[in-house]
This record gives C-alpha cells, sequence and structure tokens, in this order.
C-alpha cells in the first residue's frame, strides 16, 4: 500500500509545475496577442524602428557630419539623397535613422524612471493606506494637474544646472539627460494613480490577509503579493508611457532644449526650422522626421491597446 507522504509533492516537482503554468500562460498571451491585428501592426511598426535604433549604420552608413557632407545647402530629394539634405548638406534619411537611437533611448529611459516611481509610490500609498497614502496622493495630485509640458520647460534648466554641462550617461550628453529626468519626473503621475486604484483592490484579498496573519511584512508582502499582481497594469502603462515620452522629447527638442550634436527627431524638427524650411518649401526636411514621430506614438498606443485588453479584460468591456 502507498503512504500519503508518496502523495506530497516535492521542491522540484512544484517547480516544474509553476514552470509548466508559466509557460502555458505565454502560450495563451501569445495566442491572444496573435489575434489582435493591430497589436501585430504596432509591433510590427515598433520592430523596424527598434532595429533601426539598434543598428543605424547597417542602413545608413556612419553619422554624417559638416565634414562628411555629402549634398548641398537644402538639396530636394534625388537618386543620391532619397530624402535630400539639410541645410549644410548632410543626408536627411542618415540623420532621421541615426535619430530613432536617440529619441528611442531617450523614451525608454524616461518611460523606465516613469515606471519605478509611479510603480513605487502607487504601491505603496494603496497598500500603507492612513496618512502615508493621504501625502503621497496630495503631491500625486499636485504634478497629475499640473502641465506636464509647462513644468519640463521651467525644470529644465534647473537641472542642468545642477548636473553641470558637461555630465553623460549611457552616451547621452547633458542636455539629453535633462530631457530624460523631466520627462520622468513630470509623468508618474498618472501611473501612481492607476497602481494605487489596483492595490486598493488586491490588498482585501484573502491570500494578503494571509500573509499578515503569518508574521509577514508590508515590504515582504507588497513585494510578493501586491507587485506580482499589478505587472499586467505596469506592462499595459508602460507603453503608453513610452509613446508618450518619445512625443515630449520631440517636443521639448523642438523648442530648443534638445543636444545641437545629437539628431533626434525633435531636434531635426527644431533645426529645420531655424533653417527657415517651411518658407522655403523645403517639406523634405520636416516630414521624415515627423513621419517617424508619429509612426512610433501610433505603433505605442496600437499595442498598449491591446495589452491593455488582454491583461485587463474589464477595459475591452468598457470600448
Amino acid at each position: 500500500m502507498t503512504g500519503s507522504a508518496d502523495f506530497v509533492p516535492t521542491g522540484r516537482s512544484l517547480r516544474a509545475e509553476r514552470w509548466r503554468l508559466r509557460v502555458r500562460g505565454a502560450r495563451e498571451f501569445a495566442g491572444q496577442f496573435a489575434s489582435r491585428r493591430d497589436g501585430l501592426i504596432g509591433l510590427a511598426i515598433l520592430s523596424a524602428f527598434t532595429l533601426m535604433a539598434l543598428s543605424p549604420d547597417l542602413f545608413v552608413g556612419a553619422k554624417e557630419t559638416v565634414v562628411s557632407a555629402t549634398g548641398t545647402r537644402l538639396e530636394p530629394p534625388s537618386a543620391a539623397h532619397i530624402l535630400g539634405a539639410d541645410e549644410l548638406g548632410r543626408d536627411i534619411l542618415n540623420l532621421t535613422v541615426h535619430g530613432a537611437r536617440i529619441s528611442m533611448s531617450i523614451g525608454l529611459m524616461a518611460t523606465a524612471i516613469t515606471i519605478v516611481v509611479g510603480t513605487s509610490i502607487g504601491v505603496a500609498a494603496g497598500f500603507l493606506g492612513s496618512w502615508t497614502d493621504s501625502g503621497l496622493m496630495r503631491v500625486t495630485d499636485f504634478f497629475l494637474v499640473l502641465p506636464t509640458f509647462v513644468l519640463a520647460i521651467v525644470l529644465a534648466p534647473v537641472i542642468l544646472d545642477i548636473i553641470g554641462p558637461e555630465a553623460e550617461f549611457l552616451g547621452l550628453r547633458a542636455t539629453l539627460l535633462v530631457i530624460v529626468v523631466v520627462i520622468g519626473i513630470t509623468s508618474w503621475a498618472t501611473t501612481a494613480r492607476i497602481i494605487r486604484s489596483q492595490t486598493l483592490s488586491i490588498r482585501e484579498r484573502m491570500f494578503v490577509d494571509r500573509a499578515r496573519v503569518i508574521g509577514s511584512g508590508s515590504g515582504h508582502i507588497m513585494r510578493r503579493h501586491i507587485f506580482p499582481n499589478v505587472v499586467n497594469l505596469i506592462v499595459a502603462q508602460a507603453v503608453i508611457t513610452f509613446a508618450a515620452a518619445v512625443f515630449i522629447e520631440t517636443s521639448l527638442a523642438f523648442i530648443g532644449l534638445g543636444d545641437p550634436f545629437a539628431p533626434s527627431w525633435g531636434q531635426l524638427l527644431e533645426s529645420a526650422q531655424s533653417a527657415g524650411a517651411p518658407g522655403l518649401g523645403a517639406w523634405w526636411y520636416i516630414a521624415p522626421p515627423a513621419t517617424c514621430v508619429v509612426l512610433v506614438v501610433l505603433s505605442f498606443t496600437l499595442v498598449g491597446n491591446a495589452l491593455d485588453d488582454i491583461l485587463n479584460p474589464k477595459a475591452q468591456v468598457r470600448r
């Protein structure tokens, strides 16, 4: 007769079961995402721009400078320069492709700051409650009602003065770091509100009460029980935040807060305006970077909507 001990799962079998469930969950998620045409279109566009950002030299060669420029001033599109040239004779296609790395790097880093700050504040406020919740939400409300773009304009020179004009991080110069920090600290409020709302619901569930009963501390519960249950919202919010970060970076660079030595899409648009391209009819100087911004924002929006519907079915019901 087989003893009851034979039916007690071992640590290895538990790990195997967890792995099997994760694989099955990943397959189900992939199947659901594959059924979303909007998500697939957004992912295809995003993948193309990601390749451009990772390996611009592979597509258009080294970044052209004033010294290596091969065109003439505001040269229109031709066989030699498919998208024309700028006021310095640099190839617009070359600058636009290299600009993908700058714009998307800034978007990624700013999104990381936004998600980390917003998630931390949202989880802490929702789980701890009381005066902690009240205090954190008042700060959140302050940032929520302030116009992000206006606040960014005010904070940019202050932060640049603090970190110094010679600072550099991960290849980004101080002027670009300012944009990253500004976007990050002015865009987290919405994320914090969304995560807090979900946390308020999760903290009332049975498994959280059981964790309290066995003596788990607040930090342990937030890490092991609350955070895993808000990951779906974090992923969807990160995708949408990335799109907003790229747009804000373009806007800030367009008004002169970018780095003149780094051809981000916003910087290209600012250079086009300074060179008088709109008045001279040099549409080829404006259209490529502007189109890239629109396509990237559109792709992230499509992917974000698809992820939101898959990870949060209630969102689809609301639509």
